[in-house]
């Protein structure tokens, strides 16, 4: 079904929503891959992500898995960061970035409580919109496609035979959205996630490219270098010789 049109089963605009049953997660990365190579994500960046939290000792120890990607909140941080106009939410409850408009300043990367869309000088905003162009071709988001373990569960939340909303109902009172606290009214909800996990997602920053922060539990927190952007000679304006910028 076509992004922004009716759904013939309800007679309404489809409500795109996403639930993932994380009990069910084995941290194959498939997800991650998979969203990469569909959505040409640029090196360095993820628009979605598995998390892992270890727990306990030897030989007594278990290891929980968090999927993560852009929440397609109801109230919007992005959007209400950017200025451009850059970013909006669809009558189909998708928010998609405009290219052409990105100013690349970075606001709404420094907006997100969610780590899910990043922004520099080099590039335009990137997050994940629910590979909206498979949407369009009447195909599943790349990442619920290729989940072996059956943790997508993704539809039309006003239509009832949706996997989304079957899952929802046959799940009542066991989901709970990332993050409550931002009341961001995310369109995403999880099942069976360790709760502490949650303070892992880092807030105002993208997600750390080095690392998938197995080394720093401990401190909740990073420690590995920010990626540093590659600058090239610049022409000089009076002299025609060339400036390397080494900022």
């Amino acid at each position: 079904m076509a992004t922004g049109l009716v759904n013939p089963a309800t007679g309404q605009i489809a409500r795109w929503k996403m639930a993932l049953d994380v009990e069910r997660c084995i941290g194959c990365h498939a997800c991650s891959v998979a969203c990469k190579v569909e959505n040409k994500v640029p090196l360095g960046r993820f628009r979605t992500k598995v998390y892992y939290y270890d727990q306990g000792k030897f030989p007594k120890v278990t290891r929980n898995f968090l999927p993560t990607l852009c929440m397609q909140c109801e109230d919007t941080p992005c959007l209400k960061s950017c200025d451009n106009n850059a970013i909006e939410r669809g009558a189909d409850g998708i928010v998609r970035v405009i290219p052409d408009k990105c100013s690349h300043l970075g606001a709404c990367e420094a907006a997100c409580p969610y780590g899910a869309i990043g922004c520099d000088d080099n590039d335009i905003a990137d997050k994940c919109d629910f590979c909206s162009h498979r949407l369009d071709a009447n195909m599943e988001p790349a990442c619920v496609e290729t989940c072996p373990a059956d943790v997508f569960h993704f539809g039309d939340a006003n239509d009832p035979a949706s996997p989304y909303s079957k899952f929802m109902v046959k799940n009542k009172g066991l989901t709970s959205v990332l993050k409550p606290e931002e009341k961001t009214i995310p369109s995403v909800d999880y099942k069976g996630h360790n709760k502490d996990m949650e303070a892992k997602i880092p807030k105002g920053r993208v997600h750390d490219p080095y690392s998938y922060e197995i080394e720093t539990w401990t401190s909740l927190d990073s420690t590995f270098p920010k990626r540093k952007r590659v600058l090239w000679a610049k022409p000089a304006e009076a002299t025609g010789t060339k400036v390397v910028d080494k900022t």
